[in-house]
C-alpha cells in the first residue's frame, strides 16, 4: 500500500516535467526553427548548399538524357521492336516508382541526408554495371535498379527547401537543378533532437556571418512521422489527390517530349522530308515488313538535341518571376496550358529549324512545370510528412513516365496526331487541377506538424 502514494507522486512529477517542456519559465526568450531560419536569412551556407546539391539535378538529367540517346543504339544492337525499346524507359521509371515511396518513408523516419547519400551510391553502382550488360534482359533489369537509386535524389530538394527562408524559396529553388551536407534542422526537431538542430542552426549562422535569435530553441517533438494515412487525411486529401494528378501529367508530358524528340530525329519525321530510298527493291520490300529499324543519330541530330535541351533553363527567369508574382497555382496553370498548345503545334507542317524551335519551347515549358510542382509539394506538406509526400508524388509521377514511352515510341508511329492530342489533353487536365488546388503556398511558412 505504501507504493501507491509514491506512484502518484511520480506521476505528478512526470506531469510537471512535461509541463516544463511545454511552457518555458516566465520571462525566458524562446524561438522555433522557423524563426531561426528566417533570422539567419540567405548567405554563404545556402550558396554552398546549392552548389553541392546541384549535382543531384545533373545526375538525374544525365540518366534521363541517356535514355533518349541510347535508344537507337540498343535497337540496332539487339534488333529490338518499338515496344521493346519503350520497355527500357518504362522499367527505369518502374524502379523509380517503387523506390520513391520507400525512400520517402525512410527519409521521414531516419533523415534526409542518409537516404540521399545511399541513393547516390546505389545509382552510381548500377549505372556502372549497365555498361557491362550482356543482353537485353540484363540491360532492362539494371536500368530499373538505376531508376530506384535516382528516386532518392528528391531528398536534395527537400533539404534545400527546409533550410531556405520563406521569401527566397520561390527564387532559389528553380535555379538548383556528395560532399558533406548537414541534416535538416527541421527534421531534428521533429524527432526531438533539439541539440543537433541547434548545432546545425549555429553553424549556418556562423557561415552566413549573422547572429542567432536570442533565447532557447523550443519546439515540441512530433511522435507521428512519415505515415501514409496522414497524406489522405481529410485535411490533405483533396490536395494530395490533385497533386498526384499533376505530377503524373507533368511527367507524362516531360518524358514524352524527350522521347518524342528522339523519335522525330531517328525517323526523320520533319514535314516535307523523306528518308533515303533503298537502292534495291528487294531491300525495300524487306524493310517495309521488318518490325524494327536501325538508324543511328548523326551530328545534326545531336546538335538538335543539345539546342532543345537548353530550353530547360531558358525559361527559368520568367518562371521565377511568375512563381513569385502570380503564385504557385496560377503560374503552373499557365505553363501547363501553354504546354498543351505547343504539343498541338508540333503537327504543323514546318522546316527542320521550326521543329527545333517548337521542341525548344516545349522543353522550356515542361521544365518550368516541374520546377513549380516541386516547390509547391515541398511547401504544402508539414515536416513530419514532407519527404513521404514528395516520395509518393514522385512515385505517381513515374506512372506517367512509364506510359510516355509507349505513346512517344509506339503510338506516335501509328498515329502522330493521336499521340499529340493525348499529350495535350493530359496537360489541360493538369492545368485545371493546378488552378483549383485548395492551398496557395506563396509566402507561407513551412508547416511543422499536422
Amino acid at each position: 500500500m505504501a507504493t501507491a502514494p509514491k506512484e502518484a507522486e511520480n506521476a505528478i512529477g512526470l506531469e510537471e516535467i512535461h509541463a516544463e517542456r511545454k511552457a518555458p519559465p516566465k520571462g525566458e526568450k524562446t524561438f522555433t526553427v522557423e524563426e531561426a531560419v528566417e533570422t539567419i536569412g540567405f548567405g554563404r551556407f545556402h550558396i554552398m548548399l546549392f552548389l553541392i546539391m546541384g549535382s543531384t539535378g545533373v545526375a538525374e538529367a544525365m540518366e534521363i538524357m541517356l535514355i533518349a540517346v541510347v535508344s537507337p543504339l540498343i535497337r540496332c544492337e539487339w534488333q529490338l521492336q518499338d515496344w521493346q525499346v519503350a520497355l527500357v524507359t518504362t522499367m527505369v521509371f518502374f524502379g523509380y516508382m517503387v523506390f520513391s515511396i520507400v525512400l520517402g518513408l525512410l527519409a521521414d523516419r531516419y533523415g534526409r541526408w542518409k537516404i540521399l547519400l545511399l541513393s547516390f551510391l546505389w545509382a552510381a553502382y548500377f549505372s556502372l554495371l549497365t555498361s557491362f550488360a550482356p543482353s537485353y534482359a540484363w540491360f532492362v533489369f539494371l536500368r530499373a535498379m538505376v531508376g530506384g537509386g535516382v528516386s532518392g535524389h528528391a531528398q536534395g530538394l527537400i533539404i534545400k527547401t527546409e533550410f531556405l527562408p520563406t521569401k527566397y524559396r520561390g527564387y532559389m529553388l528553380p535555379l538548383s537543378q556528395v560532399k558533406f551536407i548537414p541534416e535538416s534542422a527541421r527534421y531534428h526537431v521533429s524527432t526531438g533532437n533539439t541539440g543537433a538542430a541547434l548545432a546545425t542552426l549555429r553553424r549556418i549562422a556562423s557561415m552566413n556571418g549573422v547572429a542567432m535569435p536570442e533565447g532557447q530553441l523550443r519546439e515540441p517533438a512530433k511522435e507521428r512521422r512519415g505515415r501514409f494515412k496522414d497524406l489522405i487525411h481529410s485535411k490533405y486529401l483533396r490536395t494530395t489527390l490533385q497533386i498526384w494528378i499533376i505530377w503524373l501529367g507533368i511527367a507524362f508530358a516531360y518524358y514524352g517530349v524527350i522521347l518524342a524528340s528522339a523519335e522525330l530525329l531517328e525517323r526523320d519525321l520533319v514535314c516535307g522530308s523523306a528518308a533515303p530510298a533503298p537502292q534495291d527493291s528487294s531491300d525495300a520490300s524487306e524493310g517495309s515488313h521488318s518490325p524494327c529499324h536501325c538508324r543511328l543519330f548523326g551530328p545534326s541530330a545531336y546538335q538538335t538535341m543539345i539546342i532543345s535541351t537548353v530550353g530547360e533553363i531558358a525559361l527559368n527567369p520568367v518562371n521565377i518571376l511568375s512563381i513569385n508574382l502570380l503564385g504557385r497555382r496560377l503560374s503552373l496553370c499557365i505553363t501547363m496550358g501553354c504546354t498543351a498548345l505547343f504539343f498541338l503545334l508540333l503537327n504543323i507542317c514546318t522546316s527542320s529549324a521550326g521543329m527545333v524551335g517548337f521542341l525548344f519551347v516545349l522543353r522550356a515549358l515542361v521544365s518550368a512545370n516541374f520546377n513549380t510542382i516541386y516547390i509547391y509539394t515541398a511547401e504544402v506538406y508539414p515536416t513530419t510528412m514532407r519527404a513521404l509526400g514528395m516520395g509518393t508524388s514522385g512515385s505517381l509521377c513515374r506512372v506517367g513516365a512509364m506510359v510516355a514511352p509507349f505513346i512517344s515510341q509506339v503510338l506516335m508511329s501509328a498515329s502522330f496526331m493521336g499521340a499529340l492530342c493525348l499529350f495535350s489533353s493530359v496537360c489541360v487536365i493538369c492545368a485545371v487541377s493546378a488552378v483549383t488546388l485548395p492551398i496557395e503556398t506563396k509566402g507561407r511558412a513551412l508547416q511543422v506538424g499536422t
